[in-house]
């Protein structure tokens, strides 16, 4: 399995991280690293994570990482992260269904 990250992911976790810093830069980038972490472990296991309740398709999928939900989808080789909100957001169904 391949992992390709859209352009909006990376902005908002980069977004995320920036604010996290504010306070505590090792923090962020402690959670950055959590995040890429958990994301290289969807090769192995991409459909660890559970169904988006918001969408209702197998292929959408979310990891929890704390207060924040990653959101992919399965592909036929690849696994391909859409987007990172906070779990308080109501998460836009424009952001995954494109």
């Amino acid at each position: 399995m391949r992992i390709l990250w859209s352009p909006l992911a990376v902005d908002r976790v980069s977004e995320i991280a920036e604010y996290i810093a504010e306070d505590d830069p090792v923090t962020s980038v402690r959670w950055i690293n959590t995040i890429f972490k958990k994301v290289e472990e969807l090769k192995a296991f991409p459909e660890r994570g559970r169904v988006v309740q918001e969408i209702g398709s197998r292929t959408i999928r979310e990891l929890i990482h704390g207060n924040y939900r990653i959101i992919y989808r399965l592909e036929e080789r690849r696994v391909s992260i859409l987007t990172v909100r906070h779990g308080k957001q109501v998460l836009p169904v424009d952001e995954i269904v494109t």
